[in-house]
């Protein structure tokens, strides 16, 4: 592509095509740092990523891109943190016209999926598009809409199959889905989005909530696609980078695991809506869960039956923290194990609950199985370790790469890692050492630093700004050093000096 023949001709002599390995990224959807066993999980089974870890290396202190999706999406496909990053929040680019609306949407593709990144963004796919590498994604993509210069396909993946818009996935049973640039028709009738159990339908029948159980399960049929895209690679090295939407709500997941997590769980209350009304919300939010787990466990097992196994580094993670939305009960689940989940803590915050998120990274005979590390990272790292995976020139980035800590050879720390968020009332964070900064409330003129102690106070209870004040200027520093006024009005914070 254009935007990367530059680079290309700055680049060192890459690997060979039988040296590269492949890589597979697989990216959860809102599932939090503790809702999987090997990081404390007692209620939600997880057997195969637990066996992901325990044959590779479990990253304690990584941290998603952003506390909300589309966001986090973008600092790793580009490897920019949130004060450089071209999208940093979500965006639904509303003036179109409807775009919250199921049926304007089927009626009009254009109004699907969110404001596209410029074509002149160079992504990780890009660059390995350009290495020689099969490039794939399945799932949800949220980073611009059908028809425009940021589609999936125009940002680096030969083959795209899934969700282009990253509010159709408040359904996982809509009416389609997308292959390449192309609608790909699901067998399932119209049921509007974010709805409440009708009046006159009794909560405790199953029977009720018939129109939210419907035929073609899209996390089903994506997972398919991507088993199929795995077999279809034969002699180039592939990414596959496997964005799963589960667990995000609404709660609909397969039959087989909600019966099983009822019988687990045993009676609970029914959930009346606001996505889609469920009987045993427990239950399903625990099989949403599962049948991912289910889903790493099929790859594992392709990857054996090609003989590529060994060849292949799989990484996976989250987006972002858990959700307090849609019927999602994260202080039952203890979602963010020893952090907090609670709204305001999770999901959409820059609190370590919303933030920080599982990573495994399993790659047999190259990374020590059973290993345990504490190095700070974040999504923005993706990228650099990547380009020296391939021994080749890594672009402008704002990440360190990570693959010496996983080979087991000295690692660069990070001085720190910054997050701004425009969103939820505007937020900044640093994470330096053992010490957090935070600023809340940005949008309303606050600009005062919250500090905390990660090492003492991993729940962020206890604000140490006060007696910390040298610290405090050295944050207040790096704050106004790492945001740069954003190009879209969307993501300015005036409080920041930004013009709005």
């Amino acid at each position: 592509m254009l935007k990367t023949t530059l680079f290309l001709l700055l680049t060192c002599l890459s690997l060979t095509a039988q040296q590269k390995p492949n890589i597979i990224y697989i990216l959860a959807d809102d599932l939090g740092y503790g809702e999987i066993g090997v990081n404390g999980q007692r209620l939600i089974e997880t057997p195969n990523i637990d066996v992901l870890a325990a044959n590779g290396m479990n990253f304690t202190q990584h941290y998603a891109g952003a506390p909300v999706c589309a966001p986090s999406r973008c600092v790793l496909l580009t490897g920019k943190h949130l004060g450089n990053a071209y999208i940093r929040g979500n965006d639904e680019w509303a003036d179109r016209g409807d775009v919250w609306s199921l049926k304007a949407m089927k009626e009009n593709p254009a109004l699907e999926g969110q404001r596209p990144m410029p074509d002149s963004i160079l992504t990780v796919a890009e660059l390995l598009q350009d290495n020689g590498y099969k490039t794939g994604l399945v799932g949800k993509w949220g980073l611009g809409a059908p028809m425009t210069e940021s589609t999936a396909n125009k940002q680096g993946f030969d083959y795209f199959f899934g969700y282009n818009c990253q509010r159709q996935a408040h359904t996982l049973f809509p009416t389609h889905l997308w292959e390449n640039e192309e609608r790909y028709s699901l067998n399932n009738k119209f049921v509007d989005l974010h709805q409440k159990l009708p009046e006159g339908l009794d909560p405790y029948d199953p029977a009720s909530y018939s129109d939210y159980q419907l035929t073609d399960y899209a996390p089903e049929i994506m997972h398919q696609k991507a088993l199929d895209f795995l077999n279809s690679t034969d002699d180039e090295p592939f990414f596959l980078y496997y964005a799963s939407p589960l667990p995000h709500v609404p709660l609909q997941a397969p039959e087989r695991w909600v019966r099983y997590y009822q019988k687990k769980f045993g009676l609970e209350e029914p959930y009346s809506g606001n996505y889609y009304p469920n009987r045993t919300p427990r239950a399903t939010y625990a099989a949403m869960i599962s049948y991912l787990d289910e889903h790493v466990g099929d790859l594992v097992s392709a990857l054996k039956a090609k003989g590529q196994l060994e060849n292949t580094l799989i990484i996976f993670s989250s987006d972002n923290g858990p959700s307090y939305a849609g019927g999602a009960q994260p202080e039952f689940f203890n979602s963010a194990g020893r952090f907090q989940e609670k709204y305001g803590r999770g999901k959409g915050f820059v609190f370590e609950g919303g933030i920080r998120v599982p990573m495994i990274a399993s790659w047999p005979g190259q990374i020590r199985a059973g290993s345990t590390s504490e190095h700070i990272s974040s999504f923005y790292d993706f990228l650099p370790t990547v380009c020296e995976l391939l021994k080749t020139s890594t672009p402008e980035t704002d990440g360190i790469s990570f693959l010496p800590e996983l080979l087991g050879k000295d690692q660069k720390a990070h001085e720190y890692l910054y997050w701004e968020f425009p969103e939820y009332k505007g937020q900044q964070a640093i994470r330096m050492g053992d010490w957090k900064a935070i600023r809340q409330n940005i949008q309303e003129g606050n600009l005062e630093i919250e500090l905390y102690n990660l090492k003492n106070d991993p729940e962020e209870l206890h604000n140490l700004a006060k007696e910390e004040p040298e610290l405090v200027r050295q944050m207040e520093e790096l704050f106004r050093r790492n945001h740069h006024q954003s190009a879209l009005t969307k993501f300015r914070m005036k409080a920041l000096g930004d013009d709005i």
